[in-house]
């Protein structure tokens, strides 16, 4: 069916690319898939996709240097899969544009559970509708309706784990929310220790000068607070 969500799964495993394709069209999926960066390159050169699920560790380019590359021009979600559990390498993979993470071995339902999450952002994040509740935060400005954050008159586009932080700031403005609170309230999936790396992405996207944040502030030892203004 055509309405169905298109997934592409690369990772050198041949047997975990057959179960996790068989259990996803089983799951109401279309699926492709590829055995590395540079066989998944020429599948997104033809073909457009809903989400990647991508496999850190692969021979030749890695799953996060190919997200950082794709990071470039697209703006599609990306799951990665990895064998890695330690915090460090999770940041890595979400600092390179990464929307989600899971931890090899792993249960097929919970990769299910986490593509229909990033989906479900993404689409809150996709609409073109016309302006509704705007909030504004110097030369940016979010529409709380359609989920689509303008610089001036320039659309800035945001994958859907940035959309659901901005959100969630949009709509609490001027209240301190902890790590812990953006994490309950699926603001970020993961670790609290993820929602920093998530907030250093968002403010390259809204503040003047990130490095000096006006908007999006940092509240020693409480969290972060957006302060709308002209």
């Amino acid at each position: 069916m055509s309405d169905q969500p298109h997934l592409l799964i690369v990772d050198d495993d041949s047997r975990l690319r057959d179960v996790l394709g068989r259990y996803l069209r089983e799951n109401g999926f279309r699926v492709s898939s590829a055995a590395d960066a540079a066989e998944a390159r020429a599948m997104l050169a033809l073909m457009q996709f809903d989400l990647i699920v991508l496999d850190v560790m692969m021979p030749g380019e890695t799953g996060v240097s190919f997200t950082r590359d794709i990071r470039l021009h697209m703006r599609v979600p990306i799951l990665l899969l990895t064998a890695m559990g330690e915090a460090e390498d999770r940041i890595e993979g979400l600092e390179a544009g990464a929307d989600d993470y899971l931890v090899k071995p792993f249960e097929p339902l919970e990769l299910l559970l986490r593509i229909r999450t990033i989906l479900r952002r993404a689409g809150e994040g996709g609409s073109d509708g016309s302006p509704g509740r705007w909030i504004r935060f110097g030369a940016c400005r979010f529409d709380l309706e359609t989920s689509r954050l303008m610089r001036d008159e320039t659309h800035v586009p945001l994958t859907g784990a940035e959309t659901m932080l901005l959100r969630t700031f949009a709509e609490n403005p001027r209240m301190t929310l902890s790590r812990q609170d953006l994490v309950r309230r699926g603001a970020v999936n993961g670790e609290a220790r993820a929602v920093d790396v998530q907030i250093t992405r968002l403010r390259r996207k809204i503040e003047d000068d990130s490095r000096y944040p006006r908007y999006l502030q940092t509240v020693r030892g409480r969290g972060y607070v957006l302060v709308p203004g002209p």
